[in-house]
C-alpha cells in the first residue's frame, strides 16, 4: 500500500483520533501527539490493513489504547479530562454565556465518569458511532455499552439538575 492509499483509507477518520485523544487527554498538544503516534502506528500496520473488517475501528481501538497507557504512565499523573470544541458565534451574548456555563457543567460533570463511561458516552454523542462500531471498539458486548451509556447520562444528568437546582433554590 502506497502512502496515496493509506491516506485515502485513513483521511476520513483521523479528525475523531485527535477527537477521542482530546478527550481522554487533557490538552491539545498530548493529544496532538497521541494522534502523530496513532498514525504513525497505522502506516506501520498498512499492509494488515486488508485483514480488517474496519481500519476505522481498529484505529480508534488503538487510539484508546494508546490513551489509557499514557494516563497510567508516570509522566501523566496530572492529565484530566477537557472538552472545549464548541463555538457558535451565531447566538446571541447571554445565549453563548448560558450554552458555555452549561458545557463546563456538562464537563466538569463528565470528568468525574469512570473511563470507560467517559470513552462511550464520547464515541456514541459526540463522535456518533453506533453500538456495534463501540462495541468492537471497546471488546464489549453491546448490551454493556447501552447500560453503561445509560448511567452515564443518568449521572450528568442528575448532577446537571441538582447543580441547576442548587442556583434556583440559592437565589
Amino acid at each position: 500500500m502506497n502512502e496515496i492509499e493509506y491516506l485515502k483509507i485513513i483521511t476520513p477518520f483521523k479528525d475523531k483520533i485527535f477527537r477521542i485523544a482530546r478527550r481522554l487527554l487533557v490538552s491539545v498538544e498530548e493529544a496532538e501527539d497521541a494522534t502523530q503516534e496513532v498514525l504513525l502506528k497505522l502506516w506501520n500496520h498498512r499492509q494488515k490493513f486488508k485483514d480488517y473488517k474496519s481500519p476505522e475501528a481498529f484505529a480508534m481501538t488503538m487510539t484508546k489504547n494508546w490513551c489509557f497507557d499514557r494516563l497510567k504512565s508516570k509522566q501523566a499523573q496530572n492529565l484530566k479530562i477537557v472538552h472545549n470544541n464548541y463555538e457558535d458565534h451565531s447566538q446571541s451574548l447571554q445565549k453563548s454565556i448560558e450554552i458555555n456555563d452549561s458545557l463546563r457543567w456538562v464537563e466538569k460533570h463528565m470528568e468525574a465518569l469512570p473511563a470507560k463511561q467517559k470513552l462511550i458516552l464520547q464515541l456514541r454523542d459526540i463522535e456518533n458511532y453506533e453500538f456495534n462500531e463501540i462495541a468492537k471498539i471497546l471488546d464489549m458486548s453491546e448490551a454493556t455499552i447501552r447500560v453503561s451509556l445509560s448511567r452515564a447520562r443518568k449521572t450528568i444528568r442528575e448532577k446537571l439538575t441538582q447543580t441547576h437546582n442548587y442556583g434556583i433554590k440559592k437565589h
